[in-house]
Protein backbone atom coordinates (compact mmCIF):
# COMPACT_ATOMS: atom_id res chain seq x y z
CA UNK A 1 0.00 0.00 0.00
CA UNK A 2 2.86 2.42 0.52
CA UNK A 3 4.29 1.62 -2.96
CA UNK A 4 1.28 3.12 -4.62
CA UNK A 5 1.56 6.62 -2.94
CA UNK A 6 5.13 6.43 -3.61
CA UNK A 7 4.87 5.64 -7.46
CA UNK A 8 1.95 8.79 -7.60
CA UNK A 9 4.19 11.30 -6.20
CA UNK A 10 6.99 9.70 -8.65
CA UNK A 11 5.12 10.24 -11.50
CA UNK A 12 3.56 13.73 -10.32
CA UNK A 13 7.33 15.05 -9.98
CA UNK A 14 8.56 13.78 -13.09
CA UNK A 15 5.39 15.46 -14.73
CA UNK A 16 5.94 18.89 -12.57
CA UNK A 17 9.58 18.26 -14.27
CA UNK A 18 8.50 17.86 -17.83
CA UNK A 19 5.91 20.92 -17.55
CA UNK A 20 8.91 23.05 -16.39
CA UNK A 21 10.53 21.86 -19.70
CA UNK A 22 7.90 22.59 -21.62
CA UNK A 23 7.34 26.00 -20.40
CA UNK A 24 11.41 26.85 -20.26
CA UNK A 25 11.63 25.92 -24.10
CA UNK A 26 8.58 27.49 -25.05
CA UNK A 27 9.59 30.99 -23.43
CA UNK A 28 13.14 30.46 -24.93
CA UNK A 29 11.86 30.32 -28.37
CA UNK A 30 9.53 32.87 -28.18
CA UNK A 31 12.85 34.56 -26.84
CA UNK A 32 14.83 33.89 -30.03
CA UNK A 33 11.94 34.51 -32.40
CA UNK A 34 11.64 37.75 -31.03
CA UNK A 35 15.03 38.22 -31.70
CA UNK A 36 15.28 37.11 -34.84
CA UNK A 37 12.21 39.28 -36.30
CA UNK A 38 14.15 42.57 -34.24
CA UNK A 39 17.18 41.65 -36.66
CA UNK A 40 15.23 41.41 -39.66
CA UNK A 41 13.26 44.61 -39.27
CA UNK A 42 16.85 46.01 -38.07
CA UNK A 43 18.03 44.98 -41.57
CA UNK A 44 15.09 45.58 -43.71
CA UNK A 45 15.31 49.46 -42.40
CA UNK A 46 19.26 49.56 -43.17
CA UNK A 47 18.34 48.49 -46.59
CA UNK A 48 15.13 50.29 -46.95
CA UNK A 49 17.66 53.67 -47.06
CA UNK A 50 20.35 52.25 -49.48
CA UNK A 51 20.56 53.52 -52.65
CA UNK A 52 19.71 50.28 -54.30
CA UNK A 53 16.48 50.14 -52.42
CA UNK A 54 15.74 53.36 -53.64
CA UNK A 55 15.77 52.55 -57.07
CA UNK A 56 13.78 49.36 -56.92
CA UNK A 57 10.99 51.65 -55.55
CA UNK A 58 11.56 54.68 -57.94
CA UNK A 59 11.73 51.68 -61.02
CA UNK A 60 8.34 50.32 -59.58
CA UNK A 61 6.88 53.84 -59.46
CA UNK A 62 8.44 54.26 -63.25
CA UNK A 63 6.67 51.17 -64.41
CA UNK A 64 3.03 52.13 -63.22
CA UNK A 65 3.41 55.19 -65.86
CA UNK A 66 2.84 55.14 -69.53
CA UNK A 67 6.33 55.78 -70.60
CA UNK A 68 6.94 53.31 -68.47
CA UNK A 69 5.06 49.84 -69.45
CA UNK A 70 5.95 50.86 -72.96
CA UNK A 71 10.19 50.88 -71.84
CA UNK A 72 9.05 47.92 -70.09
CA UNK A 73 6.96 46.29 -72.86
CA UNK A 74 9.47 46.47 -75.33
CA UNK A 75 12.74 45.24 -73.04
CA UNK A 76 10.18 42.33 -72.69
CA UNK A 77 10.18 41.87 -76.47
CA UNK A 78 13.86 42.36 -76.69
CA UNK A 79 14.24 39.77 -74.24
CA UNK A 80 15.87 42.45 -71.92
CA UNK A 81 13.52 41.84 -68.87
CA UNK A 82 16.25 41.44 -66.31
CA UNK A 83 16.76 45.59 -67.05
CA UNK A 84 14.95 48.28 -64.57
CA UNK A 85 12.92 50.69 -67.40
CA UNK A 86 13.97 53.63 -65.05
CA UNK A 87 17.77 52.70 -65.41
CA UNK A 88 18.12 52.09 -69.37
CA UNK A 89 16.31 55.70 -69.54
CA UNK A 90 18.43 57.43 -67.12
CA UNK A 91 21.30 56.11 -69.21
CA UNK A 92 19.88 57.24 -72.26
CA UNK A 93 19.31 60.78 -71.26
CA UNK A 94 22.72 60.83 -69.72
CA UNK A 95 24.18 59.82 -72.72
CA UNK A 96 22.06 62.31 -74.63
CA UNK A 97 22.87 65.40 -72.39
CA UNK A 98 26.47 64.43 -72.82
CA UNK A 99 26.22 64.49 -76.57
CA UNK A 100 24.35 67.22 -76.71
CA UNK A 101 26.50 69.21 -74.45
CA UNK A 102 29.39 67.89 -76.49
CA UNK A 103 27.98 69.41 -79.51
CA UNK A 104 26.67 72.62 -78.09
CA UNK A 105 30.39 73.67 -76.78
CA UNK A 106 32.27 72.05 -79.71
CA UNK A 107 29.93 73.54 -82.60
CA UNK A 108 27.22 76.17 -81.60
CA UNK A 109 24.56 75.82 -78.83
CA UNK A 110 21.34 75.21 -81.38
CA UNK A 111 23.45 71.76 -81.89
CA UNK A 112 22.59 71.07 -78.22
CA UNK A 113 18.80 70.12 -79.05
CA UNK A 114 19.83 67.04 -80.63
CA UNK A 115 21.12 65.80 -77.28
CA UNK A 116 17.13 65.48 -76.56
CA UNK A 117 16.46 63.62 -80.28
CA UNK A 118 19.55 61.62 -79.33
CA UNK A 119 18.21 60.43 -76.30
CA UNK A 120 15.34 59.42 -77.12
CA UNK A 121 16.23 58.12 -80.29
CA UNK A 122 19.10 55.87 -78.83
CA UNK A 123 16.06 54.22 -76.61
CA UNK A 124 14.05 53.19 -79.32
CA UNK A 125 17.24 52.27 -81.42
CA UNK A 126 18.74 50.38 -78.50
CA UNK A 127 15.04 48.30 -77.80
CA UNK A 128 14.30 47.96 -81.43
CA UNK A 129 17.83 46.77 -81.92
CA UNK A 130 17.33 43.94 -79.02
CA UNK A 131 14.18 43.10 -80.36
CA UNK A 132 15.67 42.41 -83.86
CA UNK A 133 18.42 40.50 -82.16
CA UNK A 134 16.12 38.42 -80.39
CA UNK A 135 13.98 37.45 -83.04
CA UNK A 136 17.28 36.45 -85.95
CA UNK A 137 18.49 34.09 -82.44
CA UNK A 138 14.61 32.95 -82.52
CA UNK A 139 14.68 32.29 -86.10
CA UNK A 140 18.48 30.49 -86.00
CA UNK A 141 16.90 28.18 -83.45
CA UNK A 142 13.49 27.20 -85.54
CA UNK A 143 15.31 24.59 -87.42
CA UNK A 144 16.28 22.81 -84.67
CA UNK A 145 12.18 23.81 -82.66
CA UNK A 146 10.80 22.20 -86.49
CA UNK A 147 12.94 19.02 -85.43
CA UNK A 148 12.17 19.02 -81.42
CA UNK A 149 8.53 19.61 -82.56
CA UNK A 150 8.52 17.02 -85.10
CA UNK A 151 10.12 14.11 -82.93
CA UNK A 152 7.81 15.10 -80.27
CA UNK A 153 4.62 14.60 -82.44
CA UNK A 154 5.93 11.21 -83.89
CA UNK A 155 6.09 9.67 -80.48
CA UNK A 156 2.27 9.83 -80.03
CA UNK A 157 2.46 13.67 -78.10
CA UNK A 158 -0.12 16.24 -79.23
CA UNK A 159 1.24 19.60 -80.38
CA UNK A 160 0.51 21.30 -76.96
CA UNK A 161 2.82 18.55 -75.36
CA UNK A 162 5.61 18.70 -77.95
CA UNK A 163 5.32 22.60 -77.26
CA UNK A 164 5.88 22.10 -73.52
CA UNK A 165 8.80 19.57 -74.31
CA UNK A 166 10.52 21.81 -77.20
CA UNK A 167 10.05 24.60 -74.08
CA UNK A 168 12.21 22.10 -71.95
CA UNK A 169 14.93 20.96 -74.57
CA UNK A 170 15.69 24.20 -76.26
CA UNK A 171 18.05 27.26 -75.10
CA UNK A 172 16.96 30.87 -74.94
CA UNK A 173 15.23 32.52 -76.72
CA UNK A 174 13.09 29.83 -78.03
CA UNK A 175 12.64 27.81 -74.66
CA UNK A 176 11.23 31.28 -73.14
CA UNK A 177 9.04 31.83 -75.79
CA UNK A 178 7.35 28.45 -76.08
CA UNK A 179 7.48 28.54 -72.32
CA UNK A 180 5.39 31.39 -72.50
CA UNK A 181 3.04 29.42 -75.10
CA UNK A 182 2.86 26.78 -73.00
CA UNK A 183 2.03 28.58 -69.82
CA UNK A 184 -0.64 30.15 -71.34
CA UNK A 185 -2.28 27.42 -72.72
CA UNK A 186 -1.75 25.93 -69.17
CA UNK A 187 -4.26 28.65 -67.69
CA UNK A 188 -6.78 28.33 -70.37
CA UNK A 189 -5.64 29.87 -73.36
CA UNK A 190 -6.63 28.08 -76.85
CA UNK A 191 -3.47 27.28 -78.97
CA UNK A 192 -4.63 29.78 -81.95
CA UNK A 193 -4.27 32.61 -78.81
CA UNK A 194 -1.44 31.47 -77.85
CA UNK A 195 0.08 31.25 -81.10
CA UNK A 196 -0.82 34.14 -82.25
CA UNK A 197 1.05 35.89 -79.16
CA UNK A 198 4.17 34.53 -80.26
CA UNK A 199 3.73 35.85 -83.88
CA UNK A 200 2.99 39.44 -82.41
CA UNK A 201 6.25 39.16 -79.94
CA UNK A 202 8.28 37.91 -82.87
CA UNK A 203 7.20 38.90 -86.18
CA UNK A 204 8.66 37.21 -89.51
CA UNK A 205 7.82 35.26 -91.91
CA UNK A 206 9.66 31.78 -90.64
CA UNK A 207 7.45 32.14 -87.36
CA UNK A 208 4.76 32.89 -89.38
CA UNK A 209 4.79 30.12 -91.37
CA UNK A 210 5.63 27.73 -88.16
CA UNK A 211 2.73 28.99 -86.42
CA UNK A 212 0.34 28.31 -89.82
CA UNK A 213 1.44 24.92 -90.17
CA UNK A 214 0.76 24.47 -86.21
CA UNK A 215 -2.61 25.63 -86.15
CA UNK A 216 -3.94 24.18 -89.61
CA UNK A 217 -2.46 20.59 -88.40
CA UNK A 218 -4.72 21.64 -85.10
CA UNK A 219 -7.64 22.05 -86.86
CA UNK A 220 -7.60 19.63 -89.74
CA UNK A 221 -5.18 16.94 -89.14
CA UNK A 222 -2.86 16.00 -91.56
CA UNK A 223 0.56 14.68 -91.49
CA UNK A 224 2.43 17.04 -89.01
CA UNK A 225 5.68 15.52 -88.62
CA UNK A 226 6.58 15.39 -92.00
CA UNK A 227 5.42 18.77 -92.59
CA UNK A 228 7.40 19.86 -89.75
CA UNK A 229 10.70 18.19 -91.09
CA UNK A 230 10.19 19.71 -94.52
CA UNK A 231 9.49 23.48 -92.51
CA UNK A 232 13.18 22.35 -90.48
CA UNK A 233 14.81 21.21 -94.57
CA UNK A 234 13.57 24.65 -95.75
CA UNK A 235 14.27 26.70 -92.70
CA UNK A 236 17.75 25.39 -92.68
CA UNK A 237 18.37 26.78 -95.82
CA UNK A 238 17.18 30.06 -95.62
CA UNK A 239 19.74 30.53 -92.55
CA UNK A 240 22.34 29.96 -95.18
CA UNK A 241 21.00 32.34 -97.64
CA UNK A 242 20.69 34.87 -94.65
CA UNK A 243 23.81 34.71 -93.48
CA UNK A 244 25.20 34.64 -96.92
CA UNK A 245 23.11 38.25 -97.57
CA UNK A 246 23.76 39.78 -94.79
CA UNK A 247 27.48 39.08 -94.85
CA UNK A 248 27.42 40.59 -98.05
CA UNK A 249 25.40 44.06 -97.15
CA UNK A 250 27.41 44.41 -94.00
CA UNK A 251 29.68 46.97 -95.78
CA UNK A 252 27.11 48.95 -96.69
CA UNK A 253 25.00 48.67 -93.61
CA UNK A 254 28.22 50.38 -92.09
CA UNK A 255 28.59 53.42 -94.95
CA UNK A 256 25.19 54.65 -93.90
CA UNK A 257 26.12 55.62 -90.68
CA UNK A 258 29.96 56.83 -92.13
CA UNK A 259 27.61 59.36 -94.13
CA UNK A 260 26.18 60.81 -90.68
CA UNK A 261 29.55 60.66 -88.65
CA UNK A 262 31.35 62.18 -92.03
CA UNK A 263 28.96 65.04 -91.81
CA UNK A 264 29.24 66.05 -88.31
CA UNK A 265 33.06 64.87 -88.27
CA UNK A 266 33.49 67.84 -91.03
CA UNK A 267 31.04 70.14 -89.06
CA UNK A 268 34.18 69.43 -86.20
CA UNK A 269 36.76 70.07 -88.77
CA UNK A 270 35.53 73.08 -90.10
CA UNK A 271 34.78 74.53 -86.43
CA UNK A 272 39.11 73.65 -85.66
CA UNK A 273 39.96 75.35 -89.00
CA UNK A 274 38.38 78.70 -88.04
CA UNK A 275 37.02 78.67 -84.01
CA UNK A 276 33.66 80.13 -84.17
CA UNK A 277 32.50 79.10 -87.77
CA UNK A 278 29.67 77.42 -86.94
CA UNK A 279 28.58 79.79 -84.36
CA UNK A 280 28.48 82.41 -87.07
CA UNK A 281 26.55 80.17 -89.58
CA UNK A 282 24.02 79.93 -87.34
CA UNK A 283 23.73 83.11 -86.68
CA UNK A 284 23.19 84.56 -90.80
CA UNK A 285 20.53 83.39 -93.21
CA UNK A 286 23.00 82.25 -95.43
CA UNK A 287 24.60 80.08 -93.44
CA UNK A 288 21.78 78.62 -91.87
CA UNK A 289 20.35 77.69 -95.35
CA UNK A 290 24.00 75.91 -95.97
CA UNK A 291 23.60 73.89 -92.96
CA UNK A 292 19.70 72.86 -93.85
CA UNK A 293 20.61 71.77 -96.91
CA UNK A 294 23.89 69.96 -96.25
CA UNK A 295 21.96 68.52 -94.01
CA UNK A 296 19.40 67.42 -95.18
CA UNK A 297 21.53 65.77 -98.41
CA UNK A 298 23.41 63.66 -95.04
CA UNK A 299 20.24 62.83 -93.94
CA UNK A 300 18.75 61.79 -97.61
CA UNK A 301 22.30 59.38 -98.05
CA UNK A 302 21.94 57.72 -95.22
CA UNK A 303 18.08 56.98 -95.59
CA UNK A 304 19.02 55.77 -99.52
CA UNK A 305 21.58 53.68 -98.07
CA UNK A 306 19.38 52.12 -95.24
CA UNK A 307 16.54 51.80 -97.91
CA UNK A 308 18.93 49.93 -100.64
CA UNK A 309 20.59 47.63 -98.07
CA UNK A 310 17.18 46.41 -96.41
CA UNK A 311 16.66 42.94 -96.07
CA UNK A 312 13.35 41.58 -94.73
CA UNK A 313 13.70 38.15 -96.03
Amino acid sequence: MEEVPMMMLLLLGLSFLLCLCLVVGLADLLTVARRRRDLVSALEAIDDRSFGKRIVRWDRAFRRTRPGRWVERQLLLAGLEQQRPLVVVAVATSGGIALGWTLAAGLAPVFGALGLVAAVAGIRGYLERGRERRREQFIAQMPELARVLSNATSAGLSITGAIGVAASELAMPAGVELGRVSSRMRFGASLEDAMAELESRLPSREVGVLVSTLLVSARSGGSLVSALRDIADTLEERKEVRREIRTTLAESTSTGYLVILLGIGLLFLLNTIQPGTVQAMTTHWVGQLALVVSGSMFAGGFVLIRRMTRFDG
